[in-house]
């Protein structure tokens, strides 16, 4: 199946990174490499790191880059090691650093990953497929509170508890394998009144799985502090997110990271001695723009938040 891959926010992701013709940049979240063709395609000294733990992604993004292929270096790995790669390649700092979170169009498109609830398919969800832990094993292997607590907490979902309970009773009689089954059982712990104004009752299940399954949150709160030590004066942070969790994580920690000091409020002078790591540049986010919007059904929920190092 073909990578097809719509980049989110792409000019506005350009236009922030600041791309020097001589600078060094990493993509985290390589995908299908629209981010990545109009950064390299601005580079002539410079270089551009591409990582993705995906192999189809890794091979798709390989043909897209062909033609500024001397500028670009791809590796199949995730972006929470991003020291480690840059390491290995005698690099140690960057000019600007991009991350497009969530699940690429091309993994919801292909049915056989088993990221999408619109098609009857294997339960997978896995972004790396080299992982032991996949959708078939949470689902089966997970306690009901366990359960209850994923689709609470990343999924969000009012009816995180009865999900759960119908998972539980529905795997007791036969394992849960597909997403038709799953999405089976989380339509029978909906109300159908609920259901016909909520739109499809999956979509919050089917994410909080695929979070947890791939450790998205965990991932991406451990990557940020590595990231910030890595960039260079005056090189920037461009972070796309796609729903609530990543996006209070990546507010904060910007936020952190401008104003770390943790005195009281009421010290007249700052005795921690935390030093300020740079600049929020997005004080609200980047939305995309009604033509995107438009054109690109994904980009709906898409934020970008910027930082610029000290």
């Amino acid at each position: 199946m073909e990578f097809a891959h719509k980049s989110v926010l792409l000019e506005e992701c350009i236009d922030n990174l600041n791309i020097k013709p001589d600078g060094i940049y990493v993509d985290g979240t390589l995908g299908g490499a629209g981010h990545s063709f109009e950064i390299a395609s601005r580079l002539s000294t410079g270089r551009l790191f591409g990582i993705d733990q995906d192999a189809e992604a890794i091979e798709a993004a390989s043909k897209r880059l062909a033609d500024v292929s001397d500028r670009v270096t791809i590796v199949r790995n995730n972006y929470c090691n991003m020291q480690e790669v840059l390491r290995e390649h005698g690099v140690d700092g960057v000019d600007g650093i991009l991350l497009d979170l969530g699940v690429s169009s091309h993994q919801l498109d292909d049915p056989d990953r088993g990221f999408s609830y619109m098609a009857d398919a294997p339960l997978d969800m896995r972004m790396d497929q080299r992982s032991a832990k996949s959708a078939v094993d949470v689902v089966n292997g997970y306690s009901e509170s366990e359960l209850f607590r994923v689709i609470r907490d990343y999924g969000e979902d009012p009816f995180a508890k009865n999900i759960a309970k119908h998972i539980v009773r529905m795997r007791q009689e036969n394992p849960i394998e597909t997403t038709g089954q799953l999405t089976e059982a989380i339509r029978a712990a909906i109300p159908m009144k609920v259901q016909k104004t909520l739109g499809h009752p999956g979509k919050r299940t089917f994410q909080a799985i695929r979070i947890e399954v791939n450790g998205e949150l965990e991932v991406l709160r451990t990557a940020l502090d590595d990231m910030c030590e890595i960039v260079k004066p005056g090189g920037r942070i461009c972070i796309i997110t796609f729903h609530s969790l990543e996006e209070k994580i990546v507010k904060s920690t910007f936020r952190k990271w401008e104003n770390p000091c943790t005195c009281p409020p009421d010290f007249p002078v700052c005795v921690c001695g935390k030093k300020s790591l740079g600049r929020v540049v997005t004080r609200k986010p980047i939305l995309p723009s009604e033509e995107e919007l438009e054109e690109n059904s994904r980009s709906h929920s898409a934020k970008l938040r910027v930082f610029e190092r000290a």
